[in-house]
């Protein structure tokens, strides 16, 4: 085969070559696809908040009152609400332990106390009990509240639907967790009164009297009358004489 035929198939194996090149470069100007402004779709659970600054600090949620929201939850509808969590535990009494540890009784339950079930190093740095306030929290954001842990459940971001599951939750209990008393109501303030204008209470307000400042010149007197003689200063308590007009020359 001579030089001829050699260069024949490299200018074809050159021409293939640019021709897909060019082709690639063709479709994807064709079928570029703009990004959209807005997600179609939501992962729920996941907070994003755009700042110009960083990232903003999460705001910390108030800890409602226990014992007069749980008297008024919906048990149903908090039983609905656990079915998201029997994706990864088993609620029924002697249960076994799934992705994550059986949940029977897991309201005032040591946290990591499970002798059956494998939890993660940070889950164990602990063994609080599991109280309203902490499964309050935790059921929120379960990565926010212990970092490290193995579930990985984006939360509940419904502070009722939290609610309602741990009405139904503290059923899963031979003996139930007890509702905490509510919260006495707070004292209305008392109402600001204004203080007096001199600072001590019925203290009557002085007006100073007008007085001619130190140094400054007292009032002229006015001139008197052509042909007229000034008046003479009272003596002994008697009046002045009046004026007499003196005569011209």
């Amino acid at each position: 085969m001579d030089s001829f035929e050699w260069n024949k198939i490299a200018g074809a194996v050159l021409g293939t070559l640019l021709f897909i090149v060019v082709v690639k470069i063709a479709s994807e100007e064709i079928f570029r696809v703009e990004a959209p402004a807005k997600p179609g779709y939501v992962v729920e659970g996941v907070t994003e908040t755009a700042s110009p600054g960083g990232p903003a600090a999460p705001v910390e949620e108030p800890v409602p009152d226990f014992g007069t929201v749980l008297a008024k939850a919906d048990v149903s509808k908090g039983q609905q609400v656990s079915q998201r969590c029997q994706q990864c535990h088993d609620l029924s009494k002697g249960g076994p332990d799934k992705i994550g540890p059986n949940l029977w009784g897991i309201v005032n339950r040591p946290r990591a106390s499970r002798a059956s079930f494998s939890y993660s190093s940070a889950m164990s740095a602990s063994h609080a009990p599991w109280t309203y306030e902490l499964l309050f929290k935790y059921l929120k954001q379960p990565q926010a509240m212990v970092p490290g842990t193995k579930m990985s459940f984006a939360g509940l971001p419904s502070s009722q639907d939290r609610i309602d599951l741990l009405s139904y939750l503290r059923t899963l209990a031979d003996t139930p967790a007890p509702i905490p008393p509510p919260a006495p109501a707070k004292p209305a303030a008392a109402p600001a009164t204004s203080a007096p204008a001199s600072g001590v209470p019925g203290a009557p307000v002085k007006t100073p009297a007008s007085t001619t400042a130190p140094g400054s010149a007292a009032p002229a007197t006015a001139p008197a009358a052509p042909g007229t003689q000034p008046a003479a200063a009272p003596q002994n308590g008697k009046p002045a004489q009046p004026l007499r007009p003196s005569r011209p020359g």
